[in-house]
């Protein structure tokens, strides 16, 4: 005989479930409407930002942040150039291709140029892309990371490359190159010579002997050591020529425009200190290279 399974009538629960299944009740709860008079939950409110956005006090908040941001902005405008002259830096790397070609030239060549005054417009020195005498940035910076990079190539030929010698290199790069502006800055503040010789002039006209140091590197690894000597010994008399013509445009001008005679003790100063300059770039490019070529 077959047992009959008692059905359980509906709201009656089941003898073998240990708790109640209250979900379908909820979800009836829920999902049906409330009777009226019932108590009720208020609806739901729209969304947090769009609550933050409708809040008046938030709006104000807003729109004066936005007003500070902008007062923040036009004062960093106009007080930049104090401290990072971005005009002054627009205009040494305002170059091009053809500018680029001639100073090469020049840094190589510089016996075959002739006129070495810088050309002006308005009491304004015109860009260097239309006056191979101005000076730039573009080439020193160029300069001064391919140096780096043709450093590192020298070291790795001689299996001495290391990350830590590469970053020495390159910092004692730098350091000569800070001490040589200071030093000519308090040389010329010593000898009381009012030019118009910039700082970054001088950082310019101090970084064109990287030219010279990549040829006499490169030079160095192709044919040893003879190679080296001779197109380092071309570079460093090359710009021992150009600094003499181009600084004493800039230092001994002045004294030719007061009418200091040339015998004059301030303007013998004013031409040693000029000699002193030229003179220390080849000991330097020497200094700085030696070491990469064996």
């Amino acid at each position: 005989s077959k047992r009959r399974i008692p059905v359980s009538q509906p709201g009656m629960a089941d003898p073998h479930q240990l708790f109640d299944d209250t979900s379908s009740a909820h979800s009836r709860g829920y999902g049906a409407q409330r009777a009226p008079g019932s108590l009720s939950y208020p609806a739901a409110s729209a969304s947090p930002q769009a609550a933050f956005l409708a809040d008046p006090v938030s709006n104000m908040a807003m729109a004066y942040g936005s007003s500070l941001a902008a007062q923040g902005k036009e004062l960093v405008d106009k007080n930049i150039d104090r401290f990072i002259p971005v005009t002054k830096l627009k205009y040494y790397f305002a170059v091009d291709t053809m500018y680029v070609g001639k100073k090469l030239g020049l840094l190589f060549f510089p016996y075959l140029h002739q006129d070495w005054e810088v050309q002006y417009q308005q009491d304004t020195p015109v860009a260097p892309r239309f006056d191979v005498n101005a000076p730039d940035l573009y080439i020193p910076a160029m300069a001064f990371i391919t140096y780096v990079l043709v450093a590192g190539l020298a070291l790795g030929t001689q299996d001495r490359f290391s990350p830590d010698l590469l970053g020495l290199q390159a910092s004692s790069a730098l350091a000569w190159l800070t001490l040589e502006v200071l030093a000519i800055l308090l040389s010329l503040y010593l000898v009381t010579v009012n030019t118009d010789l910039t700082t970054i002039d001088l950082v310019a006209f101090l970084g064109y002997k990287y030219v010279g140091m990549i040829g006499g590197v490169l030079m160095g690894l192709l044919f040893g050591r003879i190679g080296y000597y001779l197109v380092l010994g071309w570079c460093c008399v090359s710009i021992f020529v150009f600094m003499i013509r181009t600084l004493r445009l800039k230092i001994l001008a002045e004294a030719a425009a007061e009418g200091v005679p040339v015998r004059g003790a301030r303007n013998q100063l004013r031409m040693y200190l000029t000699m002193a300059v030229a003179a220390a770039q080849p000991l330097l490019m020497y200094w700085l290279t030696f070491h990469l070529v064996r």
